[in-house]
């Protein structure tokens, strides 16, 4: 994964692509060279709803 490359890697394995939250190994094109800024939207909006539902999740399981 590239961003081991940039980061020095992920031992702790605390690094995770965006759409993993939403069940997907999928990478989200930049927007920039694709063109294609609708598409880029949507799938981080997607990826974005499933990471605070999994936070939501998490922190009502430790409330519990």
């Amino acid at each position: 994964m590239i961003l081991n490359r940039i980061s020095g890697g992920d031992p702790a394995h605390k690094e995770h692509k965006l759409l993993s939250f939403a069940g997907s190994t999928k990478d989200i094109d930049d927007p920039w060279y694709s063109g294609d800024f609708d598409t880029a939207f949507s799938e981080i909006k997607r990826g974005c709803e499933a990471l605070l539902k999994e936070l939501r999740n998490n922190c009502l399981q430790k409330q519990n």
